[in-house]
């Protein structure tokens, strides 16, 4: 049986990060896993950034809740599930994404927890499991699913070039390049497993 997993910021709705940068005019808020592949590094950045300005989650679920899908991404997941079993896998958060499954016509999703204090400061981050998203599809292909992934980020790598199809939606260029670079090493490791690479190769 074939199970969709797809990302859900810069895929099915903005990023929120990005939107709260705006709504907050910290433009260096905008810094997403489109640019920052140490996902710990990123969050760590992120909760010093807002612990400095003096923001918790409550200014930014004021932002959520004026974030739309992107244009045609409620009737694409709906036509997805006419025919198909789908997933949302992402890096968000519980507290973020329960609005914007609303606006989604509430699909599944796997995501992560924040850690908040009374006075709405956001300390800390749970993670579901450690490297989410490739242990979720990992995990599903054990119980008989085959994946095929959808994302546009560094964090999206893993499930997309583990599954049985994967597809980069609207990326970088630089992660295009190492999805591409990542392939061919895994390609030629199957039909040459002996060749030794060049320390130069995986950078």
């Amino acid at each position: 049986m074939k199970l969709i997993c797809l990302d859900l910021e810069g895929v099915l709705v903005p990023e929120i990060w990005v939107a709260f940068a705006e709504a907050s005019k910290i433009p260096e808020l905008k810094k997403t896993t489109r640019d920052e592949p140490d996902y710990d590094k990123l969050m760590r950045w992120r909760l010093s950034v807002l612990k400095e300005h003096g923001l918790g989650l409550k200014e930014i679920q004021e932002t959520i809740a004026s974030i739309d899908p992107l244009p045609g991404a409620k009737e694409f997941l709906d036509e997805l599930r006419s025919f198909a079993q789908v997933i949302i896998i992402s890096d968000t958060f519980t507290e973020f994404a329960q609005p914007l499954m609303k606006k989604l016509g509430w699909p599944t999703i796997f995501c992560n927890s924040l850690v908040v204090a009374e006075d709405g400061e956001i300390t800390d981050y749970k993670m579901r499991v450690e490297n989410s998203k490739l242990t979720t599809v990992r995990a599903l292909q054990s119980i008989g699913f085959e994946t095929v992934a959808s994302g546009d980020s560094y964090n999206d790598l893993g499930m997309i070039l583990a599954g049985k199809s994967g597809f980069l939606f609207r990326t970088t260029e630089q992660i295009k390049i190492i999805r591409y670079r990542i392939t061919v090493v895994t390609m030629t490791f199957f039909f040459f497993p002996t060749f030794n690479f060049p320390p130069y190769s995986f950078s």
